[in-house]
């Protein structure tokens, strides 16, 4: 099991200790990631591998066509994910700037990586989630569709500015499709698209629109899957083997894998953190 594999691996991640960052919040983070490690498999493997439990209700040889493309990070590659959003005096994590048209944008030579989806998918609360390391950044999140009207500009660092694009769909900006197809075509140092699908009701007719676009411009791009914690069971297993048979089939520039991101993915893990510290595990 992933999980297993996870646990064999730990003493690497304390070898890596120095690399992984400095500082009382760069350690508090440590501490909460190796926290994270010693819950049960079972809870483990559902909250950093939730594909894999999904693939455990599959009945072998039964639907040769229907299958799950899994990878599985190395442990240090985890942990090196989660230094980079961990700000700190060397590692300055900010809003930078937002702009309502390309030509407003900050230049910018770092990489760029975006993201971008529905209204009321998750954005806002998966870019949130993201910066939790980082209590000083902002992210506005709200109950009401449509609510980031412009490119939002963040640093991460020395290694990437990220970019909150605007819903597309309900409430989206009038100006929306020149803003963001401009962005999306001519923004030179975009080297990856992070588009959301809500796992709930899977690819929607103006998510079609936004994965053309993603293809036309041969972008390479991510499809996540939010809100895999509303559907049931069964449903989100139907949702997420008919999205990946179609990222296998009808895509050219999207990565293999989904990536699947509950809706309170913050919560559950401060959950587990809290039973544990308590001794409930």
């Amino acid at each position: 099991m992933a999980a297993h594999r996870l646990r064999q691996s730990v003493g690497r991640l304390f070898a890596m200790g120095p690399e992984l960052g400095s500082g009382r919040r760069a350690f508090s983070a440590f501490q909460a990631f190796t926290e994270v490690l010693r819950l049960p498999s079972k809870q483990l493997t559902k909250l950093v591998f939730p594909l894999e439990e999904l693939h455990e209700h599959f009945v072998p040889g039964s639907r040769p066509d229907l299958h799950l493309n899994i990878f599985h990070p190395s442990l240090e590659d985890i942990a090196r994910a989660e230094s980079f959003f961990t700000a700190s005096a060397r590692n300055r994590i900010e809003y930078l700037t937002s702009a309502v048209r390309l030509d407003h944008a900050p230049d910018l030579h770092r990489p760029e990586v975006c993201f971008i989806g529905r209204s009321n998918v998750g954005k806002s609360s998966l870019i949130k989630a993201l910066f939790s390391l980082a209590p000083e950044v902002e992210v506005r999140v709200s109950k009401k569709p449509g609510h980031t009207k412009k490119l939002n500009f963040y640093k991460v660092g020395k290694y990437f500015t990220l970019v909150d694009m605007p819903g597309y769909g309900y409430r989206a900006p009038e100006d929306f499709v020149d803003m963001v197809e401009t962005y999306l075509k001519e923004r030179k140092n975009l080297m990856r698209t992070f588009l959301l699908v809500d796992s709930v009701v899977g690819i929607q007719k103006a998510d079609n629109i936004a994965i053309e676009m993603c293809e036309e411009f041969a972008l390479p791009y991510v499809m996540v899957l939010t809100k895999i914690d509303k559907p049931s069971k069964g449903h989100l297993l139907k949702q997420v083997l008919q999205i990946q048979k179609f990222v296998d089939t009808k895509t050219q520039g999207c990565f293999p894998q989904l990536f699947p991101v509950r809706s309170r993915t913050h919560r559950v893990y401060r959950h587990w953190l809290r039973r544990g510290q308590h001794g409930q595990l």
